[in-house]
């Protein structure tokens, strides 16, 4: 995703959340910025089920920055804002989006 916005000459930050984590109102402006619904932000992978979470539990905005508050891990990355927009960039060319 990051060399499809350097060979665009698009300028972005990469905010590292694992070493910084959001907290509720970076979470909650996330979840206002993309268009998805709110379960989207969360990875159900392999970590997902080791916690013995259940996705359905995970479908609120509430209950999805309740539980990245406190699993940041499960947060789906990478999330790319432009402007007062946001897109999950998975896969990579999903950028392209906000690009247009």
């Amino acid at each position: 995703m990051q060399e499809i916005l350097r060979d665009r000459g698009v300028e972005f930050d990469v905010v590292e959340y694992l070493k910084q984590p959001l907290d509720r109102a970076g979470l909650e402006h996330v979840l206002e910025a993309i268009p998805d619904a709110p379960d989207a932000l969360v990875r159900k992978d392999k970590r997902f089920a080791e916690l013995g979470l259940r996705a359905e539990d995970y479908v609120s905005r509430t209950a999805v920055t309740d539980l990245l508050l406190r699993h940041p891990e499960l947060m789906q990355r990478p999330v790319v804002f432009r402007g007062t927009r946001a897109m999950i960039a998975r896969p990579a060319e999903t950028v392209l989006e906000l690009l247009d």
